[in-house]
Formats: C-alpha cells, sequence, structure tokens
C-alpha cells in the first residue's frame, strides 16, 4: 500500500480553515489528496473576520507538493453547497482512475450555547442549518456524482454533546445527534453504489471549543479537551475517507488524543410484556422493577469518558 493513502483522491472538507478541519485538510494533501478548503472565512458566533483562514490552508498543502484550492460557499444553503461540489468537479474533476469527487468530509460547524430556557429559535435554527442541513446539503450534491461513479465515502462530524449529552447545549446537541441519524440513512441507501458514510465524535481544543461558555457543569471536561489537539482528530478521518476503509460502513468512532473508541448505537436492552395489554395501573407495577435495573443515567459526556485522555 502507498505511503499516500489518498493518492489522486478529490476530497471537500468543510469548515477547514482553522481546528478540526484544518488539520484534516492538511494531512490529506500530505496523503496525496486534491483538496477543497471550504470555508466562509467568520468567527464560530457568525462575525466577520478580515483573516482568511482557507488561503493560508491552501499555501500550506500547495508549498508541501500538493493541490488544494479554495472555497467559499456556505454549506446552510442547497445551492451555496452545491456550488462546493462543483468547485471540486471543475478543478479536479478529470483525474485519471477516479471520480469526481471521492470524499466528502462534513465538518463545518458553529455554536449558540445557552441554557434551554434561554435558547431562541433562531439560535436552534441557526446551529441546525450549519451542522445538520449543512451536512445533508453537501452530502446532497456530492451523492449524484457517488452514484454515478459508484464510489465514495461520507465522513461527518457528531459530537457526544449529541451522542450523550451536556449541559447548555440543547440545539448542538440536536444538530449534532441528528448528523449520526443522517450518516446512517446514507450508508444504508448509498451502499448499492459502493458508497460508505461514517461518522467521529471528536474531542479536541479548538476555536469552536473555546468558545462553550463557561458553565460550571462543563468545567471538568473543558479542561480535558484543552489538553487534546485537532491535530488527534485528522489520522481517523483520512483512514475512513481512505480505500483502506472500504469494509467500515454505518459507524461511529469517539476520538480522544490516542483513544479511539466504537460507540454504540441504540438498541433493546430491556423487554416486558403483558398477553393482555398493558393498563396505567399494571405498567405502575411492573414497569420499574423490570425497565429501572436498565435506566440511562443522566449524565453528560464528562461522566462517560471520566478519566483523563491517554
Amino acid at each position: 500500500m502507498s505511503d499516500k493513502m489518498m493518492e489522486g483522491k478529490v476530497v471537500i472538507v468543510t469548515g477547514a480553515g482553522r481546528g478540526i478541519g484544518r488539520e484534516i485538510a492538511l494531512l490529506m494533501g500530505k496523503h496525496g489528496a486534491k483538496v477543497v478548503v471550504n470555508d466562509v472565512g467568520i468567527s464560530v458566533h457568525g462575525a466577520e473576520s478580515d483573516k482568511d483562514p482557507a488561503r493560508e490552508v491552501v499555501e500550506t498543502i500547495c508549498a508541501d507538493g500538493g493541490e488544494a484550492v479554495v472555497n467559499r460557499d456556505s454549506v446552510a444553503e442547497a445551492e451555496s453547497a452545491a456550488r462546493i461540489v462543483e468547485s471540486a468537479v471543475e478543478h479536479f474533476g478529470a483525474v485519471e482512475h477516479f471520480g469526481c469527487v471521492d470524499s466528502v468530509v462534513n465538518n463545518a460547524g458553529i455554536l449558540r450555547d445557552h441554557i434551554f430556557h434561554q435558547t431562541t429559535p433562531e439560535e436552534l435554527d441557526a446551529v441546525l442549518r450549519v451542522h445538520l442541513y449543512g451536512a445533508f446539503n453537501v452530502s446532497r450534491a456530492a451523492a449524484t456524482h457517488f452514484r454515478a461513479q459508484k464510489s465514495g465515502s461520507f465522513v461527518h462530524m457528531t459530537s457526544t454533546s449529541g451522542l450523550i449529552s451536556n449541559v447548555g447545549q440543547a440545539n448542538y446537541a440536536v444538530a449534532k445527534l441528528g448528523v449520526a441519524g443522517l450518516s446512517k440513512s446514507l450508508a444504508l441507501d448509498m451502499a448499492r453504489y459502493n458508497v460508505r458514510s461514517n461518522c467521529i465524535s471528536p474531542f479536541a481544543w479548538s476555536r469552536m471549543a473555546g468558545s462553550i461558555p463557561d458553565i460550571p457543569e462543563q468545567s471538568e471536561s473543558l479542561a480535558k479537551a484543552r489538553s487534546m489537539s485537532p491535530t488527534d482528530i485528522a489520522p481517523l478521518a483520512v483512514f475512513l475517507a481512505s480505500d483502506a476503509a472500504a469494509d467500515v460502513n454505518a459507524q461511529i468512532f469517539t476520538v480522544r488524543r490516542n483513544e479511539i473508541f466504537l460507540m454504540s448505537q441504540p438498541r433493546p436492552v430491556r423487554a416486558m410484556q403483558c398477553a393482555d395489554g398493558w393498563t396505567p395501573e399494571t405498567l405502575a407495577t411492573h414497569f420499574r422493577p423490570v425497565m429501572a435495573p436498565s435506566f440511562v443515567p443522566v449524565d453528560v459526556s464528562s461522566d462517560v469518558f471520566s478519566w483523563d485522555p491517554i
């Protein structure tokens, strides 16, 4: 196997100007991918910026002998997300032996964190549009090419904020749990075309993590996150996008520094039945003794990942 696992393949990485997306784009370039570095160039809170992080990433990839192009279209709207995929086809679509687009990494994200009773509908909508709608929009645009060429891979960023939960992140949790559901649906619907879809739930200190409000319940997990780098996430993303992971589909992985976890997905854990059907009264008698031993605790991500990252 070549040392460059993505040699000649065309990869789109959204939100690739900074943080986890940046490190994924850079490592994709090192492994021979032709990279569309997508980033709208604003802060995680939506503020305009005079910096051009996407251009810096492209210049770094090219200086290292790779190929990359900047794209600044938003993932939040279907038309602009389609232009991201069109950019890949326009710049790299004539690559021999590979498709117009070979992999999509849905990484773009924003935060609008508040405790639930302070969260506005506008803040819910903004987060859903970037994380969930964004993953759908870019994936949908790429799916047409994946289907035609009968190959492709999706790598989506989910979060333990959705898979487990955290305080003060209801909108983000909804979006990220939705991304996990989207990934599973893509895996099922696109498998017939030799297309795979997997999720990564990253632990890393990034610009977005650094903007999380200092809620007492979150302080311990944030302290641990500060010790973890976005560079820890990139190797798994490259592997999952590559042909080396051709048999990996519909899975969710969590990365904490040098640890990689395969996450469970909802399955029945206990059952009870009554031949005559249930009434509220019989449920009041039987429900708790049968079900309560397997109730999921009302916990947060740091309760489940309670030890220091290795």
